[in-house]
């Protein structure tokens, strides 16, 4: 079973496309074309399922067009539209997660702080705390917003901005933040 940890989003089936079976994907992300994934993950009825795909090709820098298997025809294809479509982290290498697009990449990753408690050491030496692991990534043109669940089970909202980051390990799967002074303060 594919959890939501294993995956990211990378964008949403929008149309069908012609009458072998083909959909047209939105995406936001092309991971797709720098992983080595042969199937994306469609979210149907709260359940991750992979759909391996036979072949795609880009109609334009937001758009791609996939056959996938088993999708023969349009009433097949039509009921897949609208569907989100993820794509695996563990499918990407080490250089092409770093050439991450979008930073629904960081559903998943622990999100990390400065602290002077020495709580954490990562091999850089920062001394560091856990704030909670991203569940959503909300970018809009003004800001991106990161939703965090805590050990507790708690919710946290907090922008994110690059000039926040001040370390991150794709491999580990973490970033640490340095957030200004009263930013957490607006959760409680």
């Amino acid at each position: 079973m594919i959890t939501p940890e294993e995956v990211f989003l990378i964008g949403r089936l929008t149309r069908t496309h012609g009458t072998r079976g083909e959909v047209e994907l939105r995406f936001t992300d092309d991971a797709f074309d720098r992983g080595t994934a042969e199937y994306l993950v469609l979210l149907i009825d709260g359940i991750f399922v992979p759909f391996f795909f036979e072949e795609y090709r880009f109609k334009n820098n937001e758009a791609a067009l996939f056959k996938l298997e088993d999708v023969d025809n349009e009433t097949d294809a039509r009921r897949l539209v609208g569907l989100s479509v993820y794509y695996p982290h563990a499918a990407l290498d080490e250089e092409a997660a770093g050439e991450m697009r979008s930073l629904q990449a960081l559903t998943g990753f622990r999100v990390l702080l400065p602290d002077t408690e020495n709580t954490r050491s990562d091999d850089e030496g920062i001394a560091t705390r856990e704030l909670g692991t991203v569940v959503n990534v909300a970018t809009t043109p003004a800001t991106t917003l990161l939703t965090l669940e805590n050990e507790a089970g708690g919710e946290l909202l907090i922008p994110y901005h690059e000039d926040f980051l001040v370390d991150a390990d794709l491999r580990e799967r973490y970033i640490v933040l340095n957030l200004p002074e009263g930013l957490l303060e607006l959760n409680d």
